[in-house]
């Protein structure tokens, strides 16, 4: 039976058709779940209320926070290489799959993104008068989000 309500803490994010954990240990991801866009919509002659009108869903984008990783990380390799391209070369989709695990490492709950491309990759500031860990966030654009589980 299901912890309920399951822990947060612990997750495993992937990257492609692969369910491997290479490169993708964080520290936080945000951003996920769909939200319904809506048109307001005054009724001539009605003042008591206006009409909510569902205009299309829009989907967040998808935030990864971890340590700056290294050089050699196909996840770096992969932002440098559409975020630093210049749209030079194809932008490659990928598939991001997003599961929250039990205490066996387990799947509880499941995420899919299809078709996401990094939009955004920024390192937090540095300061010397904190002894922190220098973490870069990725955000990600996406066509759909699926909840598996």
């Amino acid at each position: 039976m299901d912890a309920y309500p399951p822990s947060a803490f612990y997750f495993r994010v992937s990257f492609g058709p692969s369910t491997a954990p290479e490169d993708a240990s964080f520290q936080e991801v945000g951003g996920i779940g769909p939200e319904m866009e809506v048109e307001s919509f005054r009724e001539g002659g009605e003042n008591r209320f206006v009409h909510s009108l569902p205009k299309g869903v829009k989907h967040p984008k998808l935030t990864l926070k971890r340590g700056v990783a290294n050089r050699d990380s196909p996840l770096v390799a992969w932002c440098q290489s559409v975020l630093q391209g210049g749209l030079a070369e194809r932008i490659k989709p990928q598939l991001v799959l997003i599961h929250l695990l039990d205490a066996e490492a387990k799947p509880l709950r499941s995420w899919s993104f299809e078709n996401a491309y990094p939009t955004h990759w920024t390192v937090d500031e540095f300061r010397a008068d904190k002894n922190a860990v220098a973490i870069e966030k990725i955000e990600l654009n996406y066509a759909v989000s699926t909840r598996k589980l």
